[in-house]
């Protein structure tokens, strides 16, 4: 067995770790953990739990690695998986919090005091705090082809493949979600101009 070497591609360390060179496959996790991270970190806005699905995403990835096609690109591949995860999420808490009666995940996060913000990193934390939750609230169908877009910088086209609808449809959903967080960034009274 050849040993594998950071410049290999992904689809040569797929295939490596088909045959059992679990070294192979590491190497992929640390290729694309960071952005997979980001991607479901504002999939679900919360630190936490992105960590606990970046998890479950690479698990699956691994018991999946013999349906991956090397043809196509590893991370958009995992990011597919990802996806389903952050879904697999949004389901779970919608009927933890139907049969449970439980809070919000956001509820629980202490919101910081707007008045104890006083310098302008402060200021830029919660603006960021304020874009995460109102990303995270927004509805999935408007979410995804936002994060795909503007923040893991897909295509229109690149979206709609892995969302499995029209980029004319990505476009319109990507339209109607920023139209969402510019009013809910400004409810929060962050100045969106």
């Amino acid at each position: 067995m050849s040993v594998s070497k950071p410049d290999d591609s992904d689809a040569v360390l797929a295939a490596r770790a088909i045959k059992g060179d679990r070294s192979a496959f590491n190497l992929i996790v640390r290729r694309h953990q960071e952005p997979l991270y980001r991607f479901i970190r504002r999939y679900v806005g919360d630190a936490d739990e992105a960590y606990d699905l970046l998890q479950e995403s690479f698990v699956s990835a691994w018991q999946a690695l013999g349906r991956y096609d090397t043809a196509r690109p590893a991370g958009a591949w995992l990011r597919r998986i990802a996806l389903n995860k952050c879904r697999d999420w949004g389901r779970r808490r919608i009927v933890r919090r139907f049969f449970y009666a439980a809070g919000t995940l956001d509820e629980t996060t202490a919101a910081p005091d707007a008045n104890a913000l006083t310098n302008a990193e402060d200021n830029n934390e919660a603006t960021l705090i304020s874009l995460d939750r109102a990303i995270a609230a927004l509805p999935v169908q408007l979410k995804e082809p936002l994060l795909l877009t503007a923040f893991e910088g897909l295509s229109q086209a690149a979206a709609g493949e892995t969302l499995g609808i029209s980029a004319k449809a990505v476009e319109t959903r990507v339209y109607r979600a920023r139209k969402l967080l510019a009013e809910a960034l400004k409810a929060d009274g962050v100045d969106v101009d």
